[in-house]
C-alpha cells in the first residue's frame, strides 16, 4: 500500500484548512473535509494514472530540481512529488483563488531550505 507524507508547508495549510473549516461551517464539516482530503491523497498515492504534470503556468525552480504533480480536491489544488517506494510528498495545498504561482514557489524554497537546515520545520 503506498502512501503519501507532507512537507511542513502543506502540514501547516492542512491545520489551517481545519481551522477555517472549524470556525466557520463547524467541526463535523471540518472533519468530513479533512477526511475527504486524506481519502484523495490515498488515491493519488495508489494511482499514478490520477497525476497530472504542473500547467505551464506553474513552474518549479529549475535550481531544485524537483518534478512536481498536482491534482485538485474540491477547491484546492494538491502539489506533490514522488519519494522513495512510492510515497508521495505532498508540498503544498492552495487555495484555487491564490496567487498560486508564487506561493507554490515560497513553499517549494521553504521546503528547500528546511531541506538544506537538515530539520523538519
Amino acid at each position: 500500500m503506498s502512501t503519501y507524507l507532507f512537507f511542513p508547508p502543506a502540514d501547516v495549510a492542512q491545520d489551517e484548512i481545519w481551522r477555517y473549516s472549524c470556525q466557520t461551517w463547524g467541526e463535523k464539516q471540518a472533519e468530513k473535509y479533512i477526511k475527504g482530503l486524506h481519502h484523495h491523497l490515498q488515491l493519488l498515492s495508489e494511482r499514478k494514472r490520477r497525476w497530472r504534470p504542473l500547467p505551464g503556468y506553474l513552474v518549479v525552480p529549475s535550481d531544485l530540481n524537483i518534478e512536481a504533480y498536482f491534482s485538485k480536491y474540491e477547491h484546492r489544488y494538491l502539489f506533490f512529488r514522488e519519494l522513495s517506494a512510492g510515497s508521495i510528498g505532498i508540498m503544498a495545498i492552495l487555495h484555487e483563488q491564490s496567487d498560486m504561482p508564487i506561493r507554490l514557489c515560497e513553499d517549494l524554497r521553504r521546503i528547500e531550505e528546511i531541506t538544506m537546515r537538515g530539520g523538519d520545520g
